[in-house]
């Protein structure tokens, strides 16, 4: 095992991660590090950690760390099989794709997941005029978009995943709807048309995004799918549905207000320019063509990883 440590900046500090890099140096494990700083340092550093003979890549910080090398990783030559494995440290805020993968919050206990076998995993492939970007957890647009961007790195800090559910109450009376039409077949056969207002968007390879919102809540990182969710505006259902948010929890309130379908491919087509969240990296076009892309890569996770089809 030899593993390459990709560490978001913010987190060069955190004592539990030397200490668990030294400890696997005495075991003999070789352990190289690179530190990102500025976007775009991610790629950079997978190509280095990849020529020093890392058989696996640690993406150690939050989901945009994860996605910009699970990005990395998937815009290379060759199967998953030759490719590096991929693994997670959880050291960002909301830890969205982690928390719902079962992935240990403390850092020993993580990376200890590297001894596991890695797996296969899908990845969401989204194309935008000239533009190609790989999203390992979920793409979102809308209102999670606006929460996510408009949440400060402040509240974030002392309130953790709250913070973007605190911030999406107060944003409740200033949400603009956007207006698509959405295309792609169904798995289980025939053609998914839908044309309308909606205010929340999801496109799932993993379930939740922005501090623990569960837009895709059935999705699967294994099943060679992406999962839809649309949410129209609630109008009338508003209180209706914030009640329901309230007494059963937000999944409940989902499954109230919103269009859901699992696909193997999505075309979107704005009237106007729209901005997908992928992974935390904003992407902004009028249309996009997505696709699920089948076991890209390989991964280390937990015994019965919720994430995996069958779990």
């Amino acid at each position: 095992m030899h593993l390459g440590l990709v560490l978001n900046g913010k987190a060069v500090a955190d004592e539990a991660l030397r200490q668990a890099v030294a400890d696997l140096r005495d075991e003999g494990i070789a352990v190289d590090v690179r530190v990102t700083w500025e976007s775009g340092d991610a790629a950079r550093c997978v190509e280095e950690l990849i020529a020093l003979g890392g058989t696996t890549l640690v993406a150690a910080g939050g989901d945009g760390t994860l996605g910009e090398v699970a990005s990395a990783l998937a815009s290379m030559p060759g199967s998953a099989e030759v490719l590096p494995a991929l693994a997670v440290v959880p050291l960002g805020t909301a830890n969205d794709f982690a928390v719902a993968a079962g992935v240990p919050e403390a850092v020993a206990d993580a990376l200890a997941l590297c001894r596991r076998p890695p797996v296969p995993v899908d990845l969401l492939r989204i194309a935008a005029d000239d533009a190609v970007r790989h999203c390992i957890n979920l793409a979102s647009g809308g209102f999670g978009t606006a929460i996510t961007r408009d949440t400060g790195a402040g509240l974030k800090k002392a309130l953790g995943g709250l913070a973007y559910v605190l911030q999406g109450l107060l944003s409740l009376g200033r949400i603009e709807p956007l207006r698509a039409r959405f295309e792609g077949g169904r798995s289980e056969g025939g053609a998914f048309v839908w044309e309308g207002d909606f205010i929340a968007l999801g496109i799932g390879n993993g379930r939740q995004a922005g501090g623990g919102q569960p837009l895709c809540p059935d999705a699967c990182i294994d099943d060679g799918l992406l999962d839809l969710t649309l949410v129209p505006p609630l109008e009338g259902e508003m209180a209706a549905t914030l009640g329901t948010l309230l007494a059963e929890g937000r999944e409940a309130a989902l499954d109230q207000a919103s269009v859901r379908a699992r696909l193997a491919s999505l075309r979107i087509v704005a009237e106007a320019p729209l901005v997908l969240n992928l992974d935390g990296e904003p992407l902004e076009a009028a249309r996009f063509e997505i696709a699920c892309e089948p076991a890209r890569l390989r991964m280390h996770l937990p015994v019965d990883c919720p994430l995996l089809f069958g779990a």
